[in-house]
This record gives structure tokens, C-alpha cells and sequence, in this order.
């Protein structure tokens, strides 16, 4: 995992560090929650760091009610830190939680290895997963973003060199350089995703005009909504059993009891807390979520959590003011549960519909379901006008 590699366009010198591949997890929660609150987020970051190839090679849990402005932990959990990294030998400690820029470069000062906190590992993988030329500026953009306040961290002797009151020494001058090149180059690639937003908007009005109707298939990652898409359409999105293994929208044309006007779109996939820098970054694509006519919400029901992931994916339709679209909600990956368990399931979410994408069968149902409220909304005079 080459973690710190900020790949800057426009700079004279690339900031790198050397692959790190063994992780140590700090695990904190600053509000008080039940255990299993921890252990559940314990075991997403460790879902997170296999997506990038880390080993995690030790981990830590604390409850910490009151941070400490420069490093979050008190100097004694710091230690015992430090001390359990150079037993394990871990090159990399990855937190659970967002630190700021300064909580972080304390911490990699007294520990000696680099820090990444719950955003930093996210965008690298999403680094990772973009494909397309859109995909690729939304990540650049977060990680722009997420870099500006943390310049001072790289190459290691930036603002270290001259200085002195009344004076500005080289380290703080190349320092100044560097942010006006990442807030120059940020307002550029803010301009090319204005040129894509204005490039969909078009495309979907003239969907409109040709009365598709677009159903957004939406849900917590690696729920299964490209599995589902592929099951529903024929497309052949790609599937893998990781986090966030789509980032680029695919849409594909479907006809259900002889309507052929059905658009439906995979999306990048929810997670909780989703870091505000990447819904802002992404807003091109989850203007797809916004401006569809109705959603499908694949929820993957064999998973423990699958309440929490469901709430997880409410917040952030209502962050993108989706919340009010008509829904229907695909109980995905149900032939992994048992009978007992699937009467559960439907008596917890009555309004939902068991189906198993990878297997398909419940899809007759579900598409039933979807043709019902799409052309609903268009026999009811709600479809957005031409």
C-alpha cells in the first residue's frame, strides 16, 4: 500500500513514500457506544485494509471520551502504541476515525511510522477502483482536497529550512508554492466535472424526452447491486467481493411486460459516515441517485449489521436529497439465510422483497414491484415534464 503517494499534476517532484503493507488499527470511539458498535467498526477497517492489500498485524481499542486537540489519544495510549508497532513490526497505523492535519503529524512524529486515518484509506481505494476519465477526476479531486492541509507532512523538510520573525525562509516558501499549485489545480478539475454534470444533464434530458424512466439501483457496498444489475439486464458490470468495487455508473435499457422504457443505473456504493469531501467530490455521479425516478435499495440481509448498513444508506440519500424518492427495497443475498431467518427478515421489512441476485430467483417479484411504481408515478402524472 503505498499510502502518501499524492500524485499532484503540475508538480516538479512527486512525493512518495515506500510501500507499506503491514497495518496496525487503532480502533476509538469518542462517544460511548456498546461493544458491539466497536467491534463492528473494527471489522469494516479490517474489510477496508484487505481492499488495499495491508495485513494488519495488530490492534487496538479505546474509548476515549475526551481527545486531545494535537493527537486525539493521551500520551500514554501513544505509548503503549508505539510500543506494540515495534513488536509487530507494522509500517503503517491506520485509525478508524477522521483526524485532522495536525493530530496526524503528531502522531507520526511520536510514533515513527506513517499515519492514515478512515478517509485516507478510502480514497486509496477508490484511487484504485476508478476506471474512467470521470471516475479518475472525482478521486483527484478528493484527494486534493485531502491533501491541501496535510502538505506540510510531505518530503519531510518543507518549512523546516530558514525562517525566523520578520523573515521567509525557502522551506516556507516552496511550502506556499505547493498549496497554490493544489488550490490551482483543484479549481481546474472542478471545472472539468462542471463540463461533465452539464455533459449528464443533457444526456438525461434526452431520456426524458424519449420518456425513460431511470430506476437507480443504490445500497451499502459490496450489497450486490451489480450482481443484481447484471441478473435484472444482462449487463456485464464487473462484480468482485470488495468494498466500493464499482465507482463508475453503468446504465443499461430493460423492458418489463412489454414497457421498454426502463433505464437502470448501478452506483457507487454507501458506507457509513461517508466522508463529506467525497460526496462533494462525487457529485456527479450521485446526481444520477438524485435525478432518478425511483430507487432500488439493495440491502444484503445475510449480513449481521444489515439494520445499521440500511440506516447507513438513508443519511446519505438524505445528504444528496434523495430521501424522498420512491423506493423499492431488494432483500438481497436471502439464499444465504435459512428459512426461520427468511421469515425474520420479511416480517422486520414487510415492504421489501427476498431475492437472490447471484442465484437469481426473486427477480420476477422485484421486477413486478419496480414496473408498478415506475409507470405508477407516470400514470399519476408525477414523471419529471419534458
Amino acid at each position: 500500500m503505498d499510502i502518501y503517494r499524492f500524485r499532484l499534476p503540475g508538480f516538479e517532484r512527486t512525493f512518495t513514500r515506500k510501500s507499506r503493507n503491514r497495518g496496525y488499527l487503532v480502533i476509538l470511539q469518542a462517544k460511548k457506544k456498546s461493544r458491539e458498535a466497536m467491534d463492528d467498526s473494527a471489522q469494516e477497517m479490517e474489510e477496508l485494509v484487505r481492499s488495499v492489500a495491508v495485513q494488519k498485524v495488530g490492534v487496538v481499542k479505546a474509548f476515549i471520551p475526551h481527545p486531545s486537540p494535537s493527537h486525539f489519544l493521551r500520551e500514554g495510549k501513544l505509548r503503549e502504541i508505539r510500543e506494540d508497532v515495534e513488536k509487530c513490526n507494522a509500517e503503517i497505523l491506520i485509525f478508524n476515525i477522521d483526524l485532522s492535519s495536525t493530530q496526524a503529524n503528531n502522531i507520526e512524529a511520536f510514533t515513527g511510522i506513517p499515519v492514515v486515518d478512515r478517509t485516507g484509506l478510502i480514497l486509496e481505494i477508490f484511487g484504485r477502483r476508478a476506471k474512467s476519465k470521470e471516475g479518475k477526476l472525482q478521486v483527484e479531486l478528493a484527494n486534493l482536497q485531502y491533501a491541501l492541509p496535510r502538505l506540510r507532512g510531505l518530503g519531510g523538510v518543507m518549512s523546516r529550512l530558514g525562517g525566523g520573525i520578520g523573515t521567509r525562509g525557502p522551506g516556507e516558501q516552496e511550502l506556499e508554492k505547493d498549496r497554490r499549485k493544489v488550490r490551482h489545480r483543484i479549481e481546474r478539475v472542478k471545472e472539468e466535472l462542471r463540463h461533465v454534470q452539464k455533459h449528464r444533464g443533457l444526456v438525461r434530458q434526452g431520456r426524458k424526452k424519449k420518456r425513460f424512466i431511470s430506476i437507480a439501483l443504490v445500497g451499502y457496498t459490496n450489497a450486490g447491486k451489480s450482481t443484481l444489475l447484471n441478473s435484472l439486464t444482462g449487463a456485464k458490470a464487473v462484480v468482485e467481493d470488495k468494498l466500493f468495487a464499482t465507482l463508475d455508473p453503468m446504465t443499461r435499457l430493460q423492458s418489463i411486460n412489454g414497457h421498454r422504457d426502463l433505464l437502470f443505473v448501478d452506483t457507487v456504493g454507501f458506507i457509513r459516515d461517508l466522508p463529506h469531501t467525497l460526496v462533494e467530490s462525487f457529485q456527479a455521479t450521485l446526481e444520477e441517485v438524485a435525478e432518478a425516478d425511483v430507487l432500488i435499495h439493495v440491502l444484503d440481509v445475510s449480513h449481521p449489521r444489515a439494520e445499521d448498513f440500511k440506516i447507513a444508506v438513508e443519511k446519505v440519500l438524505e445528504q444528496i436529497d434523495a430521501d424522498q424518492k420512491t423506493c423499492v427495497l431488494a432483500l438481497n443475498k436471502a439464499d444465504l439465510l435459512n428459512e426461520e431467518q427468511k421469515k425474520f427478515v420479511s416480517g422486520l421489512w414487510p415492504q421489501g422483497i427476498l431475492v437472490s441476485a447471484k442465484e437469481r430467483w426473486g427477480l420476477e417479484p422485484l421486477l413486478d414491484k419496480v414496473d408498478q411504481v415506475a409507470h405508477g408515478r407516470v400514470s399519476r402524472g408525477l414523471k419529471t415534464p419534458e
